[in-house]
């Protein structure tokens, strides 16, 4: 269909005089003229025309189309804000209006919401068809005088620079939303506090972020992301041992659509929800790699069903002309988990669903993204998931013209990219074939969990000048966009920055995030007074108390400068309340390793026996407030460690260091044994103070033996069953050397009194002092127990 058509289709008969006059375009461009660049004769173009039909395009339709779509948006607003000044204040609901009031209100409310709603949705028709109608008179324009002029720069400047193609809808939705559901449950559609009373979710939620990142800055965004994720790293099942050294995979999809695009119409008239099919694997396809065929069904709401079934590249062909239905794969299946295995039955439906969605469409491969793909994740952690995707080609893979057809329509891909194994820039494919995108793709999934709520790391980096957020981006859409402009009449808005310096200054991006914050703010508080008094609940959480306020972000690092926020947040801080969150220092902030206090390198705690002071010790208090942290929904705790299925190997040195230790227990307990009995044998039959202290020098003898052997044997069960508690226990030592002191210092009192007072030697002559033998005590060499004694 020509866009002439299209454009004509699509007015809304009261804005009739307000669209982009298309006919009017074509007609100063002399688009039936013969002799289009012209050679200098009567019918040549000159720099008149020129200058005409740019200051029409770029000024006069430009300005009309911007204005108008200023004007109609202002008014919405406006009009929305008069419907929540009509709406009773839950402060003085119970001395204000009676019920029926309150229901011929929400009665008026609800006629004026849908009459709002119309016409914002109108507003978004109006802006996508005159945005593609400006791309279109461009194209046109620079195919027919391309040879001394080019206007599509120009307006491509001039695109960025008005707001009508870049209109963020979302926070007036939310207020819609809000008084939808009030007039709702005030006119009992809608169960009041049904649903925002309970904490309960189904399933984890992630949403998606999608940003540009300009080739300069990609090594910096690389670098940040590193810091606080690592990079996955990609492991080919044929290889078994991880190769570090090797680059980033290379990804490839082919996208599929028919001859009208109804799939990329479906995503631009929907925003980006409809359905998609593509066949996708990794690296080269010489190498016979795993080949996913998914289809994907993104609803209005941004949820999104995956359908996906493995295929083999010889049965890709039979499968999309209906000729195979995946028997064999059925067939083993059935073989390993029976026919009524649920498993069974689940991939017989995918693998129906998609062929007959593949016939019914008549779908055709028609595109091919390739590109290199770098994943940041903690492994075993999936709350916030990164990847950036660089060195992004999208290829043409049709065959809609039968004269010359990019790929054969009896394969299912271009057979000179993959036989040959061409790699990027793909510099062998013609140039109307190829499209490469300047920029690096970021992609930020994060689970929608208090701990990524509360991500100040993860906030920074979206809101900083290394990224451009395109909230919309799809690489399906895009490269059908870029090349096959002349089959579709709808581009998406993220076309006009292409042209344009995505690169920003770090003030000026900080600036624009905090008058973006508040402006939010303000959107989600508009209407949070009368919500939180009625106990409804915000499409984004607790109207009351809006979720993403800048209050909760006091403190932004930007490029490696701290920016305290603005007065205006402050006030907005403390007139909002906000759930209490637990904070941690953060020691990767700075790049400097934050050194944290730890009580147990001094003071009581270091002396009492009942706290270990080794560095393992200190570690694992520090770990232990984590160890009672709920575990994720559908987590549970694993009765066994995979490190501890293998067989046990111990080396020799850990158990002959146990040993060793026990070793020096028993030669104490000898040591003592042997003194105590020394004494008791030189004691008179009347000393009585050096028989009792030869009786308490045999009980630590005895306490020591079997401290010692308790210790060996508790010390021996850890290493068998592979703990990872500490070894080492002060408690024996601290008895050992705290009672041979108090009786040492005992000896010496009774010796002193008796040389006071010129009493007999109790001790026949000889001081009762003990001498004990300096040992080698702790026993081992190799750390991996402290001081025993």
């Amino acid at each position: 269909m020509r866009f002439g058509k299209t454009l004509s289709d699509s007015i809304y008969p009261p804005w009739k005089d307000k669209y982009l006059e298309y006919d009017k375009i074509k007609k100063l461009l002399r688009e039936d003229e013969t002799s289009p660049q012209g050679r200098g004769d009567a019918g040549s173009w000159t720099e008149q025309d020129e200058e005409n039909f740019v200051h029409e395009l770029t000024v006069v339709q430009l300005e009309k189309v911007n204005q108008h779509q200023v004007n109609t948006f202002n008014s919405i607003r406006d009009r929305a804000a008069a419907c929540e000044s009509k709406l009773p204040d839950p402060e003085k609901e119970d001395a204000g209006m009676s019920e029926d009031d309150r229901k011929a209100v929400a009665k008026d409310t609800l006629k004026e919401l849908d009459s709002i709603s119309k016409e914002l949705n109108e507003l978004r028709k109006f802006s996508r068809i005159n945005y593609t109608g400006f791309l279109k008179a461009a194209k046109k324009h620079d195919r027919k005088r391309g040879l001394k002029y080019h206007v599509r720069p120009m307006l491509q400047v001039r695109l960025t620079q008005t707001p009508f193609n870049q209109e963020d809808y979302s926070p007036l939705l939310y207020r819609l939303s809000a008084m939808y559901s009030w007039a709702r449950q005030t006119l009992g559609e809608e169960a009041s506090g049904k649903e925002t009373d309970t904490d309960v979710r189904p399933k984890d939620v992630y949403t998606a972020h999608k940003y540009w990142v300009h080739v300069d800055n990609l090594l910096e965004v690389k670098t940040y992301i590193l810091r606080r994720l690592p990079v996955l790293v990609y492991n080919p099942q044929s290889v078994k041992v991880v190769d570090l050294s090797q680059s980033d995979p290379v990804l490839t999809s082919i996208y599929f659509d028919n001859q009208n695009f109804d799939l990329y119409n479906s995503k631009i008239e929907k925003t980006n929800a409809g359905d998609s099919v593509r066949l996708r694997w990794t690296g080269q396809l010489s190498d016979k790699p795993e080949i996913v065929l998914e289809k994907k069904t993104v609803g209005e709401d941004t949820e999104s069903n995956d359908i996906r079934i493995q295929i083999k590249e010889k049965y890709i062909t039979p499968f999309l002309k209906g000729e195979y239905k995946m028997e064999k794969q059925i067939k083993k299946l059935e073989d390993r988990l029976g026919p009524d295995h649920q498993a069974v039955q689940d991939f017989k439906a995918n693998v129906e669903e998609i062929q007959s969605f593949i016939k019914d469409k008549d779908l055709e491969p028609v595109l091919r993204a390739s590109y290199t793909r770098t994943a940041f994740q903690i492994p075993g952690d999936d709350r916030i998931r990164i990847s950036i995707d660089t060195d992004l080609a999208f290829i043409r893979e049709d065959a809609l013209d039968p004269d010359r057809p990019c790929r054969d329509s009896d394969d299912w891909h271009r057979s000179d990219i993959d036989k040959n194994g061409m790699e990027y820039p793909y510099s062998a494919i013609k140039k109307g074939e190829i499209s490469r995108f300047p920029h690096a793709v970021l992609e930020i999934k994060v689970k929608d969990s208090k701990f990524t709520r509360n991500n100040a790391w993860l906030h920074d980096l979206m809101n900083s000048h290394l990224v451009k957020e395109e909230k919309r981006f799809s690489k399906f859409v895009h490269g059908v966009a870029e090349l096959f402009e002349d089959y579709v009449n709808s581009f998406p808005f993220w076309l006009s920055d292409l042209e344009t310096d995505i690169r920003r200054d770090p003030v000026t991006a900080y600036q624009e995030e905090q008058e973006r914050e508040q402006k939010k703010a303000e959107d989600e508080m508009a209407v949070g007074s009368f919500l939180a008094g009625s106990k409804l609940g915000s499409p984004r959480g607790k109207a009351g108390s809006p979720g993403k306020s800048p209050g909760k972000f006091p403190e932004r690092r930007i490029s490696g400068q701290f920016s305290q926020s603005v007065q205006s947040q402050s006030r907005l801080r403390q007139s909002t309340q906000f759930e209490p969150t637990a904070e941690e220092h953060d020691s990767d902030n700075d790049g400097v390793q934050v050194e944290v206090r730890d009580s147990s390198k001094g003071g009581l705690r270091s002396v009492l026996p009942a706290f270990s002071n080794s560095r393992y010790a200190r570690r694992h208090r520090q770990r232990n407030p984590w160890e009672n942290a709920p575990l994720p929904p559908g987590v549970k705790e694993p009765g066994f460690w995979i490190k501890d299925q293998g067989d046990l190997k111990v080396e020799a040195k850990v158990w002959l260091a146990n040993q060793r230790t026990f070793i020096k227990w028993q030669h104490i307990a000898v040591l003592l044994a042997t003194l105590s009995l020394g004494l008791y044998n030189a004691a008179g039959v009347h000393n009585n103070v050096a028989r009792a202290l030869s009786v308490v020098y045999t009980l630590f003898a005895v306490f020591a033996g079997v401290w010692g052997w308790a210790v060996y044997m508790w010390r021996s069960k850890l290493i068998t069953e592979r703990s990872g508690k500490d070894f080492d226990n002060a408690i024996g030592p601290f008895v050992v050397a705290i009672g041979l002191a108090c009786a040492l210092i005992l000896n010496f009192a009774f010796k002193y009194k008796a040389a006071v007072t010129n009493q007999p030697d109790m001790s026949n002559g000889t001081m009762l002092m003990p001498t004990v033998k300096q040992l080698p005590v702790g026993g081992v060499s190799n750390g991996l127990y402290v001081q025993d004694l």
